[in-house]
Order: C-alpha cells, then sequence, then structure tokens
C-alpha cells in the first residue's frame, strides 16, 4: 500500500507565468484555486529547503553519491525520495506533538480518543512506523503491518506485558492495525511510549527483520521522533478501546490544523483577512471533493452490498427449501417413532403386569417353605449346641484324669530313682566294712608278728583301740541307719503298691466311662448322619429354590431392561422435540433475517435512488437560498444539503441528520428532514 500523502517535487510544480496564463483563462475558478497555488508555492519553498538540506547531510554521511560515483541515477533518485519522505514525516510529526501539548496545555484537562489533534498524533505516528515495513508473503497473500515490531518490545520490556495480554484480551480486534493501534493507545495512556520505542531503537538487528534498511526507524530521525515523545509524559490521556472500531479506520492526515496553524502565523504578518478567508474556501472544497469521492466510493460499496445481499437471500432460501424439507421427513419419522413407542409401551406394560402378578404369588410360596425351613433348622441349631456342650464337659474331665495318671507316674519314678539311691549307699557301705575287716586282718598278723615291739607300743595300740571302738560305734549307727531305711522303702513299696491297685480301680471306672462316652458318641455320630442327610435334602431344596429366584432375578433384569429401552426411546423423544423447536426457531429467525433484509434492501434502493435522481450543485451555480430565495453574501453563507446536493443558507439547513452514507450526523436541508423523519417512523412501525 502506498502512503496516505504524496512528497510534491519542485519540478512538478508550474512556473509563475504558466499561472497567470491559466488564471486569465480560467476566471471563475481564481476565487478558490488562489490559497490552493499559495499554499503549493510554500510547500514546494519547504521542501526546496528540507531538499538541500537533506542532500547536504547526505552527502555527507555517503548515502547520496557524487557527481564522479557509478552509482546509477534510479538508485539515487530512490534513495532522494525516501530522504525527503523521512524528513517530511519528521516534520510533520513536530508539528502533531506540538499541536497537541499547546491545545492541551490551553485545555487543562485529560484528552478523549474524540480530540482532533489526538487522532491526528496517532495517524502521524502510524505513518511513521508504517514507513519502510517489509511486505511479509503467506499463503493468504501478502501482510504489511506495524503490530509485527511492536510484538517485539514484550519480549524486550517485560513491563510491557500488560498491554499485549489486554490488547489480546479484546474481542473487538480482528486485525493487525487494530490490535498496533489499541497498543499505541495503552501505551500513551501509561505514558511509556517513548521508552518502549526506545527499547525497540536499541535493538535494531531485530527491527531489520521487519523494515528496510532505509526506513524512518531504522534511521537518526527514529531516535529524534522518540526524543519528541517524551514531551508527551505531560499528558494525561484517557483513551476507551470499547466500542470504538480500530480495523476499520481510515488513517488519512488532516491539514486544516497545520494550516489553521499557519494562518494565524500569516494573519499576524500581513493582516489581512483575504488569505484566512480564501483559506476556508479551499477547505471547503477540499472537503467537498473529498465527501463527493467518498459518495461515489459508498454508492459502489452500496451496490457491492446488494449483490452480495442478493445472493445470501437466494441461498437462505434454498437453506429454507432444504429446512422445510428436512423438517417434514423428520415429523413423519417422528409420528413413525411415536406409534412404535406405544406399541412397545402398551406391550411392555402387559409383560410387567403378568410377571408381577407371578413373582407375587411365588414370593408367597417361598415364604411360606422359608419360615418352615428355618423352623426345622433353629431345633436342629439347638441339639447340636446342647450336645457339644457335653461332648465339652466329657473331655474335659478326660483331660483331668490323664493328668492325675501322669502325676502318679511322675510320684513312682521319684521313690524308684530314692530307693536306688539308698541301695548305692548301701552297697558304699559295706564295701567300707569289708575294708575295714581287711585292715584288722592285717593288724592282728602285724600284731602276732610284732609281739616283741607290742610292751612299746601299747600306747599306740590302746589309741587304736579307742579308734576301733568308735569305728564300731559308727558301724551300728549305719546299720540302724540301714534297717531304718529298709523300713522306709517298705513302707513305700507297701504305698506304691496301694497306688498301683486305687489307679487299677481308676483306670477301669474311666474305661468303663471311655465306652460309654463311645456309645454315646457313636448314637451322636448317626444322629449327625441323619441331620446331614435332611441338611442335604434341604440344601438340594434350596438350590431349587435359588434357581427359582435366579430365573424371576433374570426376568426382572429383562424389565429393567425394557424399562431402560422405554426411557432411552423417550429420551430420543424429547431431544427430537427439542430439535424439532430448535428448527423451528431457526426458520422464525431466518425469516426474520429474511424481513430484515429485505428492508435493508429497500432502504439501500431508496439511497441509491436518492443519490441517483440528486445532483450535487457547485458554489458558483448558486448565488441565492433554494428555500428562502435570499441572496448569499459574506454574513450569509451557503451550505450545502448532504441529502439532496442544493445549497441553502445556515437558517434553512440547521437541521442535522444520521445517513446511510455518513458515520455520523450532516447538515440537512428542512425538507429532506421532514422526509428523512417520516422515513424512518414509517420503517419503524
Amino acid at each position: 500500500k502506498e502512503e496516505d500523502f504524496e512528497i510534491i517535487d519542485k519540478k512538478q510544480l508550474p512556473d509563475a507565468a504558466e499561472l497567470r496564463n491559466e488564471e486569465k483563462a480560467k476566471p471563475e475558478e481564481a476565487r478558490w484555486s488562489a490559497p490552493i497555488l499559495s499554499l503549493a508555492r510554500k510547500a514546494s519553498e519547504n521542501l526546496a529547503l528540507s531538499y538541500g538540506s537533506a542532500l547536504k547531510s547526505a552527502s555527507l554521511v555517503g548515502l547520496v553519491s557524487k557527481p564522479g560515483s557509478s552509482d546509477s541515477p534510479a538508485k539515487t533518485s530512490t534513495r532522494c525520495h525516501t530522504m525527503e519522505e523521512r524528513a517530511n514525516l519528521m516534520n510533520m510529526m513536530k508539528l502533531s506533538i506540538k499541536i497537541l501539548i499547546q491545545s492541551a496545555l490551553s485545555l487543562g484537562r485529560t484528552l478523549d480518543s474524540d480530540f482532533p489533534p489526538l487522532q491526528q498524533f496517532f495517524v502521524v505516528l502510524e505513518h511513521c512506523l508504517k514507513h519502510g515495513l517489509k511486505v511479509k508473503k503467506s499463503f493468504i497473500g501478502q501482510n504489511k503491518s506495524f503490530f509485527g515490531p511492536l510484538e517485539l518490545v514484550e519480549k524486550l520490556c517485560p513491563e510491557a506485558s500488560d498491554i499485549a495480554t489486554s490488547v489480546k484480551n479484546l474481542p473487538e480486534l480482528k486485525t493487525a492495525v487494530g490490535r498496533g493501534r489499541a497498543w499505541l493507545y495503552l501505551a500513551l495512556m501509561q505514558k511509556k511510549l517513548a521508552d518502549y520505542l526506545k527499547v525497540l531503537l536499541d535493538h535494531k538487528h531485530l527491527l531489520s527483520e521487519f523494515y528496510e534498511p532505509d526506513a524512518l526507524m531504522m534511521e537518526e530521525e527514529g531516535a529524534v521522533i522518540v526524543g519528541l515523545l517524551v514531551g508527551l509524559n505531560v499528558i494525561d490521556a484517557n483513551l476507551c478501546l470499547k466500542g470504538e472500531d480500530l480495523d476499520s479506520q481510515v488513517g488519512v492526515i488532516d491539514f486544516s490544523l497545520y494550516l489553521k496553524e499557519t494562518q494565524d502565523n500569516d494573519g499576524k504578518q500581513d493582516g489581512g483577512i483575504t488569505a484566512v478567508l480564501d483559506q476556508k474556501h479551499y477547505v471547503e472544497e477540499l472537503n467537498r471533493h473529498l465527501r463527493w469521492d467518498f459518495h461515489l466510493c459508498t454508492v459502489a460499496d452500496l451496490q457491492n452490498k446488494i449483490d452480495c445481499l442478493e445472493k445470501t437471500n437466494s441461498k437462505l432460501q434454498e437453506e429454507l427449501a432444504a429446512a422445510t424439507d428436512r423438517i417434514g421427513s423428520l415429523q413423519e419419522e417422528q409420528q413413525q417413532l411415536k406409534q412404535q413407542n406405544e406399541l412397545i409401551r402398551e406391550r411392555s406394560e402387559k409383560s410387567v403386569e403378568v410377571t408381577k402378578e407371578d413373582t407375587k404369588v411365588e414370593l408367597d410360596t417361598y415364604k411360606q417353605s422359608r419360615q418352615g425351613l428355618d423352623e426345622m433348622y433353629s431345633d436342629v441349631w439347638k441339639q447340636l449346641k446342647e450336645e457339644k456342650k457335653i461332648r465339652l464337659e466329657l473331655e474335659k474331665e478326660l483331660e483331668l484324669q490323664i493328668g492325675m495318671k501322669t502325676e502318679m507316674e511322675i510320684a513312682m519314678k521319684l521313690l524308684e530313682k530314692d530307693t536306688h539311691e539308698k541301695q548305692d549307699t548301701l552297697v558304699a557301705l559295706r564295701q567300707q566294712l569289708e575294708e575295714v575287716k581287711a585292715i584288722n586282718l592285717q593288724m592282728f598278723h602285724k600284731s602276732q608278728n610284732a609281739e616283741c615291739s607290742l610292751q612299746q607300743k601299747t600306747e599306740a595300740i590302746s589309741s587304736f583301740e579307742g579308734k576301733t571302738n568308735e569305728m564300731m560305734s559308727s558301724m551300728k549307727q549305719m546299720e540302724k541307719r540301714l534297717q531304718q531305711a529298709e523300713k522306709a522303702r517298705q513302707a513305700a513299696e507297701e504305698r506304691c503298691n496301694k497306688m498301683k491297685q486305687e489307679l487299677a480301680g481308676k483306670l477301669d471306672s474311666c474305661r468303663q466311662q471311655m465306652a460309654q462316652l463311645d456309645s454315646k458318641c457313636s448314637t451322636l455320630e448317626k444322629e449327625l448322619k441323619s441331620e446331614k442327610e435332611q441338611r442335604q435334602t434341604l440344601q438340594k431344596e434350596l438350590h431349587q429354590e435359588k434357581d427359582a429366584t435366579t430365573l424371576l432375578k433374570t426376568e426382572l433384569q429383562q424389565m429393567e431392561g425394557l424399562k431402560k429401552e422405554l426411557r432411552k426411546l423417550q429420551d430420543e423423544k424429547q431431544q427430537l422435540k427439542k430439535v424439532r423447536e430448535e428448527q423451528e426457531q431457526a426458520l422464525q429467525e431466518m425469516g426474520l433475517h429474511l424481513s430484515q433484509s429485505k428492508l435493508k434492501m429497500e432502504d439501500i434502493k431508496e439511497v441509491n435512488k436518492a443519490l441517483k435522481g440528486h445532483t450535487w450543485l457547485k458554489d458558483d451555480e448558486a448565488t441565492h437560498c433554494k428555500q428562502c430565495k435570499k441572496e448569499f453574501s459574506i454574513s450569509r453563507r451557503k451550505h450545502h444539503c448532504r441529502n439532496c446536493g442544493d445549497i441553502f443558507c445556515n437558517t434553512c439547513s440547521s437541521n442535522e441528520l444520521a445517513l446511510p452514507s455518513y458515520p455520523k450526523p450532516v447538515r440537512v436541508c428542512d425538507n429532506c428532514h421532514t422526509l428523512l423523519l417520516q422515513q424512518c417512523s414509517s420503517n419503524s412501525s
């Protein structure tokens, strides 16, 4: 896309002689063309000065080739052209920032999004960011948006992440241009626009992916603009992004704001009112031409919209026919399903009633048989418990008797050990007696052999006799002990015999009791066998009853399955009803859309007829007001009716209405005002 304003070359401007000849040839157009020529002269002088300074700076830097260099003239012309564009954009940026700060300080309040200098500032800034953008090709087509380099700020400066997230979360923005404009709005409100752009300029190796080498953001002019943007931190901006169509805004620079500034300066210098009036005529003529071009564009757009609406109407009618056919088929299917549902419901209800009666009868019989079996089982269980108690008591008595027997056996073993020990002591005493006898014999032989020594050893013999007497007394004591031990042994043997006899009697009684218990156990085992047989028969009957209950459960499950199928069919029926209702609603909405589209078609046709029927009168053709027939003068100005195109005075065209071709309310004459109000009332009714 080209820029929205062109840079005028000095060669393209006409000479003064040619302009004078044209003024003589066309005296009627000289009224409004004079300010254009004066402005063109001033612009040419400014451009020549800026062009010369740019050439000098470029020759110093080395951008522009000297006459003896090998660069082609085409390259030098393109470089000069880009340098002029950069210089013009920088000058426009200076003017817009200056006027914005002056107007904001004069007002002394926070600025809204409807403030014209602020809008023009954003337009100029957008042009500066668009300058030298590279075109990125994709499958959809070519894309050239300045939102790409602005997205880098989030990576380079984490403070800008809030702006990026808020821009992405706005559902109204659908294009990259709209997102970029929202980003600029939010950065200005945060008073960090200059900081963020400075971060971008510090990383020019990343900007080279988006901009050409000779773009404004890649050169020194970008740093100058960032320095100028620091002054905007004085301004408080309160911009509302909701409800604004940032995607479809036309970024055209309005020079009228800057012309007013030059007008004040010229007025101070010249001191005349003619320049002001000429400038007003010029601005009005420019506005008229722009609006006429906009009218033509809107007429073409409306015709395209009419064609699109006709196509959509035909498509909607085809879809309506298909939808009606589908609804008919669905209604037939719904009736068939209703009939099938009724048949299935009747059958299931009958089968449910029959099965309910059968189950009731079977449950009654089962309950009666179960009661008898429970009584029998409780009686048998009581008898078993009593027999188990008796058996446990007998087992306890047996265990006591067995313990007594083991204790007796242990006592017998201890007595036998005592007798054996006493016998060993008797044997040892006898051996000692025999040894003493052998010693006596030896002493007797020695006494016979040593009769001569008896006299010498009488004292020794007397001593020996005392010892022998002592030994004899000890022997007598030992014999007495032996006799007592034998008596104790005999008494112990008698006791053992008595104990054996008593134990034998007890064993006989125990054996008799065991025989009785065995007989009782045999009888109990027989009874248990009989009870087991009865229990087996009862278990068989229980198995039979369980089989019957399983059959009943399977039938109940089948019934539940039938109920589930009924529920599913009912759910399907409800879903079909919902689908039918949704389709009916869709048909109603389609009918409403069709009616609305027809009304829009009629409105658009009426607008087209009105636009074709009316012609835009020129200022020179009208000298009197069409309604009040009063002559125009300096105090009574000319005003065009935006509906019929005729020229009226201020009193006859003081009404304002919103027309289809204008987004905002515009000036309308009294007749058109009444007609449009009648049309609006008829359409609303």
